[in-house]
């Protein structure tokens, strides 16, 4: 993708109204509900890792098999967004929000009865599946919703925090009902919550107008299959080593789809990843940042949770809440962002989450057995949710800086897609790189320090210039 873009795909933006604005509809209901749908997917990538150790004795599953419950929401999460964004550009984003959040909330379903590992695995596909059509519905709603200027600053303020919130909340909730319910009592309670959220969207949010066109199939597949090779031989990397014939395979594989899938989108009538979304370098950058910063935060989430539980002897409640100091400052933060951007700009912000989070991730990675609890994983992780905090609304900003309503959909898709396939990835190669704790961690500030790279150099000098 280095080479110089297409210009985005044809649209009639003439006939396109402009959106009718969010006041006389009742702003705080709309934003509400495209939160709520959103939180439930955000929460749904981290309940199921603190109760992992209650699945592996459950379901019998080993530890490749585990990793795959993760995986799968991720990566048909993740590669079909584009595919569901365009759904939404296509048929109404209205629409798909709901079909999205009918789909999410049966496999929701299917997940918490499932009987077998096997069942499980084929659940959390299926609920990547809702969510990939749920998701981006709800970014380009935002931006179809709240027009540029104080009003979208705050709504994708809220909805970044969102995105770092939802994540460690997910992780508290998922210990508390595994210790005092069942694993599956998270997924379980997503039907009355999708329900009502269902009624309240068909009364509530606007409908966007419809751009004719056709779907890139062939486009969704390859973004599929060439992250989940990746992803495949990341894992068998980790089992097998770099050298297995079939490790390399899985990687060559991963890596020519990818390339097919460039290929097939330059000369696509209607792509599904309209490369002229990468014509912007604050853009690409926030794209960049966004992969590596969530890839080391689900490494992050995976390793804390399973060396407090096995290292640290926490049960599976207390390993959840053991990142409430996290939690608690990512919100304070989060919250404080908006007023923030009245003194520094945004991409000033996400420079500076960068840097607490490297430092944070980094000091994780001194961990040893005789450090306290409070000095040695409570301070580290403030660090780490100040950084969060201040990254994700800039990030959501940059990812769909510039871009015209006709390509919201495709932009909030790449976004979203950027955002869960960057944690399969990245999770798994971690998993791959690394066989403590410490060296997780530290494989996860190299990481970060890539993102730090990516805003820094990129990020940062476009949002100035287009500032001027």
């Amino acid at each position: 993708m280095t080479s110089a873009p297409l210009a985005p795909a044809a649209s009639p933006v003439a006939a396109t109204p402009p959106p009718v604005p969010a006041a006389r509809r009742g702003t705080a209901a709309v934003l509400a509900i495209i939160l709520v749908g959103y939180f439930m997917v955000i929460l749904d990538n981290s309940i199921v890792i603190t109760g992992l150790p209650h699945i592996r004795a459950e379901l019998g599953m080993s530890a490749t098999a585990l990793a795959w419950v993760q995986d799968a929401y991720l990566l048909t999460f993740g590669g079909l967004l584009l595919l569901g964004a365009r759904a939404g550009d296509v048929l109404g984003r209205r629409r798909m929000f709901v079909v999205g959040l009918a789909l999410f909330t049966l496999a929701s379903v299917a997940v918490g009865l499932a009987p077998t590992g096997g069942w499980l695995v084929g659940a959390r596909a299926l609920q990547g599946v809702g969510a990939a059509v749920l998701a981006p519905s709800t970014l380009a709603l935002l931006t179809a919703s709240f027009p540029e200027g104080p009003e979208r600053t705050r709504a994708t303020a809220a909805y970044g925090a969102v995105a770092g919130i939802g994540a460690s909340v997910g992780l508290v909730v998922g210990g508390l009902l595994a210790d005092l319910v069942s694993w599956r009592a998270g997924f379980l309670v997503n039907l009355p919550v999708g329900v009502v959220m269902l009624v309240a969207g068909l009364r509530v949010l606007p409908e966007t107008p419809r751009s004719p066109g056709r779907f890139d199939v062939p486009g969704a597949l390859l973004a599929t299959l060439g992250p989940a090779a990746l992803v495949y031989g990341f894992v068998r990397a980790g089992d097998e080593g770099w050298s297995d014939p079939a490790t390399v395979a899985a990687l060559a594989l991963g890596v020519a789809l990818l390339a097919a899938l460039v290929v097939v989108e330059r000369r696509a009538a209607q792509p599904v990843l309209p490369l002229g979304l990468f014509a912007s370098r604050e853009r690409v950058g926030a794209y960049v940042a966004r992969l590596l910063f969530i890839g080391a935060m689900m490494g992050f989430f995976l390793f804390t949770s399973q060396y407090l539980q096995d290292e640290r002897g926490f049960s599976a409640l207390a390993a959840g809440f053991a990142y409430f100091p996290m939690t608690a400052v990512n919100f304070v933060v989060a919250l404080a962002v908006p007023r923030l951007q009245r003194r520094a700009s945004g991409a000033v912000l996400l420079v500076a989450g960068l840097v607490l989070a490297v430092a944070g991730t980094a000091w994780l990675g001194t961990l040893d057995a005789g450090t306290s609890y409070a000095v040695g994983i409570a301070l580290p992780m403030m660090l780490i949710g100040a950084g969060q905090g201040l990254a994700f609304g800039p990030l959501t900003a940059s990812g769909i800086a510039g871009v015209d309503r006709s390509q919201a959909g495709a932009a909030s898709g790449v976004v979203n897609a950027v955002h869960q396939l960057g944690g399969a990835l990245g999770m798994s190669l971690v998993l791959a790189l690394t066989g403590t704790y410490a060296a997780a961690m530290t494989a996860g500030a190299v990481l970060l320090l890539g993102a730090l790279a990516a805003a820094a150099l990129l990020v940062l000098p476009a949002a100035r210039r287009a500032r001027r």
